[in-house]
């Protein structure tokens, strides 16, 4: 088996740079939200954080090729030049001599299309959404080797330890697994003496005894075809609602049994990105839960920038997995 220490080291330290730029943007938002073609918000913060993210990954592994959300396009018109500064005053926070033409170059190394046997793939901030309203948001970066997630690092800057836990105390966690090793969270905070504590998927057998976890926004996902699911496993319990690939680590942890992310109605063929779901599917996986597409096939990495083989997404805590497709299948007959 190959040994990813290096991997899961350098992934680990990466994310915890972008969630301190992000923070930092966090703090005094106002002005740095730009918009995408698609009319979601995108910040300084997303940049940023794939600037560094993709600096560290270039520096530690140069041959390895990065899918990437963003890209500096944006960045380089006039209309954007007070963004573009703010950008390069986070960006010098931690790489002090970085110039605009090399952060551009940083976010464009994430911009990669095609599958190869070896590739990184990044969502700088999961949730911009959420990260806008201060609420959860996660970076999420994985290493896909031969087509499957083996290192993950999902970081969640605003996620308590344990979601009845009082934050502030204990926010800002990472999820750090690799494939066959378990996942492991952790104090984003480095200069604690916090260990690494394991974390398991749910033990739980009985469907009626289950919880979901959600999206926040309701266009995320077919609710109303969740909720016929839900009914036929006999669900009672309040969903969990939270933005981003935090939902995986609420799996992951345990708290919530099923996550589903199903193709709405009036978006039948929407495909998925790979940058929205490797991350969060190896960290539960690792954990002992179990992800696959809503018709029970295991996701497919080898479609460059899509899921393409895949429709909708399926996490649960593992044991429950069967009975899961069999009902999301039912509540479409």
């Amino acid at each position: 088996m190959p040994d990813y220490d290096r991997e899961r080291t350098v992934a680990f330290h990466a994310v915890q740079a972008a969630a301190d730029l992000c923070q930092s943007v966090r703090n005094d938002l106002e002005g740095d939200v730009l918009e995408k073609d698609d009319r979601t918000p995108v910040t300084v913060a997303d940049f940023g954080s794939q600037a560094v993210i993709c600096q560290a990954l270039q520096t530690a592994f140069p041959d390895d090729p990065v899918i990437g959300e963003e890209d500096s396009s944006a960045l380089r018109t006039d209309a954007n030049a007070d963004v573009r500064g703010r950008l390069l005053d986070e960006v010098r926070a931690h790489h002090p001599g970085a110039t605009p033409e090399t952060v551009f170059d940083w976010i464009d190394h994430g911009t990669a299309d095609e599958y190869s046997d070896r590739f990184w793939t990044l969502d700088p901030i999961d949730g911009t959404k959420g990260f806008v309203r201060g609420d959860q948001y996660a970076i999420a970066l994985a290493l896909i080797v031969d087509g499957q997630p083996q290192v993950a690092a999902l970081c969640c800057p605003h996620l308590p330890h344990a979601l009845d836990a009082e934050p502030p105390e204990s926010r800002g966690q990472a999820l750090l697994a690799v494939r066959g090793e378990g996942t492991v969270q952790t104090l984003l905070t480095p200069d604690t003496d916090a260990v690494p504590t394991p974390i398991h998927t749910s033990d739980t057998t009985e469907p009626s005894e289950s919880r979901f976890c959600e999206s926040f926004v309701s266009s995320h996902s077919s609710h109303s075809l969740a909720a016929k699911a839900g009914e036929r496993l006999g669900i009672t319990a309040d969903s969990i609602r939270i933005d981003s690939q935090a939902k995986y680590a609420v799996v992951a942890r345990g708290e919530a049994e099923i996550y589903l992310r199903l193709p709405r109605p009036d978006s039948p063929d929407y495909t998925e990105r790979i940058w929205d779901h490797a991350a969060g599917m190896l960290a539960v996986e690792a954990a002992g839960g179990t992800v696959t597409d809503m018709h029970g096939r295991p996701l497919d990495f080898t479609h460059g920038r899509l899921l393409a083989a895949n429709t909708g997404v399926v996490a649960t805590n593992g044991p429950l997995h069967d009975e899961v497709i069999a009902a999301l299948d039912a509540a479409q007959a």
